[in-house]
């Protein structure tokens, strides 16, 4: 432990000999780990902001349905409905962790306002329920579904454009019952809404449950939406939901199987973030190669001489090692450091984004440094310093002493 502590002390003192040198290493990795700490946690705030939308606005943290139901329920999904109300339902509403847990009734028909006829997907919801569960629908106009006695139902804007429907017009809802028979009801429509999702909001249509039920001509539900206090407790209700539900009755799914586009979105992202990090690395690589080159070039004959007097090859070599490291732990430090306090203020001012693609409401952007990502940047730094100090330190151990010695004179 002494031999260690002496080490780093010689290490900081020959860092200090060249304090210009030592300071570009040192600005060299900060300056990387920061530009990776603010690219980072930008994508870390993407992630956790469309986590969240797509949690809050269509699947909630968990979906439980008949066994099969997403596999096969899209040809007939009156075969597998959930009754209207059990006593497994009221059980799933008791559970500390869980929030809310709604019915919704999915359904697809035709929507006409006028001579304009187009195609939607219908969900069946209980509004004041869903008003906790889907807080991340945002209405464009009008007003949200108050009650689940209504005859009015939301229409994404998308659909409302399709159909030059405003809040107030009546349309007519047209649909193949379960039975087969077709059926049709005239709803109001209360208002228009949007999501991060533009498929979702160019063919979504949302009314109470009891009015889709008599579309339908069903009583039931294809699934109940259930609601946690947070999503990090999504995999343990899960597990207590399959324990306490019959399996050949109920199928608990957990919001992440359902998200095909944040799971597609995470991977892109996450290949840009690694690439990223690479390239920081190699730079970072390349500058402290060069700064420790420079540093055993110009200790020719100081390395000369301490192998003169007895020091070992091995002790050259940490003693170059440790230079690099010490590089990796300052510059850790200062870039782990400054990243987050630039990330703080730039999320308290907070960053305008223009409107995604096929959208038209912007959003303003964060910066959010986790600590793994923290932690992430500072490993950064002390491995390439550390893979950087390799090659110079070998080479000043491997000197002939009468070489060495020679070299200044």
């Amino acid at each position: 432990m002494i031999s260690v502590i002496t080490e780093c002390r010689v290490a900081a003192r020959n860092l200090r000999r060249n304090r210009n040198r030592t300071a570009v290493a040192v600005l060299t990795v900060a300056g990387g780990l920061i530009a990776y700490l603010l690219a980072g946690g930008f994508i870390e705030w993407i992630f956790e902001n469309m986590r969240e939308s797509t949690i809050h606005s269509q699947l909630g943290h968990i979906q439980i349905v008949k066994p099969d139901y997403f596999e096969k329920g899209i040809a007939d999904p009156y075969s597998f409905l959930l009754p209207s109300r059990s006593e497994q339902f009221d059980n799933i509403a008791r559970n500390p962790a869980v929030v809310s847990v709604a019915q919704r009734l999915a359904f697809s028909g035709l929507a006409s306002l006028g001579e304009t006829t187009v195609s939607f997907v219908g969900e069946g919801i209980e509004p004041e329920k869903e008003a906790v569960i889907s807080d991340q629908v945002h209405l464009r106009s009008g007003n949200n579904l108050r009650n689940g006695d209504e005859r009015a139902a939301l229409l994404g804007e998308g659909l409302a454009k399709n159909l030059n429907a405003k809040p107030g017009d009546t349309i007519v809802l047209l649909a193949t019952a379960a039975n087969g028979t077709p059926n049709a009801v005239e709803i109001v429509v209360a208002g228009t809404f949007f999501t991060s999702a533009k498929e979702f909001d160019d063919t979504a249509l949302r009314l109470p449950v009891k009015l889709a039920r008599k579309l339908m001509r069903i009583d039931g539900a294809t699934s109940w939406v259930v609601l946690l206090q947070n999503t990090r407790q999504t995999d343990a209700v899960v597990s207590q939901l399959r324990a306490m539900l019959p399996p050949a009755d109920f199928e608990v799914i957990p919001w992440l199987d359902l998200a095909d586009f944040y799971k597609k979105t995470i991977v892109l992202f996450g290949t840009q973030v690694s690439l990223m990090k690479a390239i920081i690395g190699l730079i970072i690589v390349l500058t402290i190669s060069n700064t420790q080159t420079m540093s055993v070039l110009e200790r020719t004959t100081e390395i000369g001489t301490m192998m003169a007097v007895g020091a070992r090859r091995s002790a050259i070599l940490r003693m170059f090692i440790v230079e690099g490291v010490l590089i990796g732990i300052i510059g850790g430090i200062v870039g782990v450091g400054l990243g987050f306090g630039i990330a703080e203020v730039l999320s308290a001012i907070g960053i305008p984004m223009p409107p995604p693609p096929g959208m038209e409401t912007g959003f303003t952007a964060q910066i959010m440094v986790t600590p793994h990502l923290a932690l992430d940047a500072f490993g950064l730094a002390l491995i390439t310093t550390l893979i950087a100090s390799a090659m110079p330190s070998w080479k000043a151990s491997r000197m002939n002493v009468v070489d060495a010695l020679r070299c200044n004179q």
